[in-house]
């Protein structure tokens, strides 16, 4: 009866002038069954003493040890490959890099405006916002090719959130409020891939043809010459472990937080003790040969050479006011109703 069934399926699908489906077996174009050889295999019911002999031809010998172990070749980037994120390629040159920030933005006409407004990559808020994933995705793979690469400010030094990030696309991995090496080790592990850090290779639309999927080398071998992570120090206590932050491998920037350094010490710019703690951010960047980022009010303080630029709501306002000139903000007046002016 089943076989009757199976058949009458197959024959009306064929009828509509289609094909069936793929089969779902992972292992359907296998060679056939019961001559797929796996020469290098445990014996069945045998312990295979793979814990602490090699296999014959293997590069790594005796005892698995991670801190050790010597990486094939698979994922390496091809000899003498070239930059492809223009963010990095800027930065190493020494040049000012600009990032726009997108604060509250869903909709992805407002990002790609931003995009391509002229900044070299764009922070997308996600500390302090509400916004999903799905949504930030959806504005990156919208305009891939824009001016402004796509970049995030996540949350915290977490393997999900910064995973996230990647995985959708993102170029330049900001993580604030890094208090101390271990966090900088964990935002550098969750940034990249083996053998640099430990993302995992989950796949999503950074492999995509239409983001990095085409990059020259392949994005796999080649996203962690070009992926940008910079690390946030916001607190008196990132600045006690400021040289230890900064010497972490992988990062490439240092961002001495202009607000979260008033906040967190109780002096304002300008202070000599507010300036001291930026000051010893600039030590230790520099010392560890690192480049050193912070608001773009700050693009002509020494040293600096990445900043944050304003949000879209800010950047709308000042658009129109330069668009209107005299005529902004000249609304007509009325004396009744909800658009009234207030009376004194």
């Amino acid at each position: 009866m089943k076989r009757i069934v199976l058949a009458m399926t197959l024959t009306a699908v064929a009828s509509f002038g289609q094909t069936p489906p793929a089969s779902a077996d992972p292992y359907a174009n296998n060679a056939a069954a019961g001559t797929l050889k796996f020469p290098l295999a445990a014996p069945a019911g045998k312990d295979s003493g793979a814990a602490k002999t090699a296999l014959p031809g293997g590069v790594n010998q005796g005892a698995i040890t991670p801190g050790n172990w010597k990486f094939g070749p698979q994922n390496q980037p091809p000899a003498a490959a070239k930059l492809w994120n223009p963010v990095k390629a800027k930065l190493l040159a020494g040049e000012k890099v600009t990032g726009g920030t997108v604060f509250a933005a869903t909709d992805p006409s407002t990002y790609c405006a931003m995009a391509n407004a002229g900044y070299d990559f764009i922070w997308t808020e996600m500390q302090h916002t509400t916004r999903d994933w799905e949504s930030v995705a959806r504005m990156w793979r919208t305009c891939p090719n824009a001016k402004a690469v796509p970049g995030v400010r996540v949350a915290y030094a977490d393997e999900r959130e910064i995973q996230h990030a990647t995985d959708a696309g993102a170029l330049v991995i900001v993580v604030p409020t890094v208090d101390t090496m271990e966090e900088a080790i964990a935002a550098r592990d969750w940034t990249f891939f083996p053998p640099l850090g430990k993302r995992s290779q989950g796949g999503g639309q950074a492999f995509d043809p239409a983001m990095w999927g085409t990059v020259p080398g392949g994005y796999r071998a080649t996203a962690n010459d070009n992926i940008v992570l910079i690390v946030m120090i916001e607190t008196v206590e990132g600045i006690k472990n400021a040289a230890e932050i900064a010497s972490v491998p992988g990062i490439t920037a240092v961002f001495a937080a202009s607000g979260d350094l008033a906040n967190f010490s109780g002096y304002k710019q300008g202070d000599p003790d507010y300036e001291r703690l930026i000051n010893v951010v600039h030590d230790a960047t520099l010392k560890a040969g690192k480049k050193l980022c912070g608001p773009l009010a700050w693009r002509d303080r020494p040293d600096f050479t990445c900043f944050q630029g304003g949000s879209e709501t800010a950047a709308i306002a000042k658009g129109v006011a330069s668009e209107l000139g005299p005529l902004a903000n000249t609304q007509g007046k009325v004396e009744v109703g909800p658009l009234a002016a207030p009376k004194k």
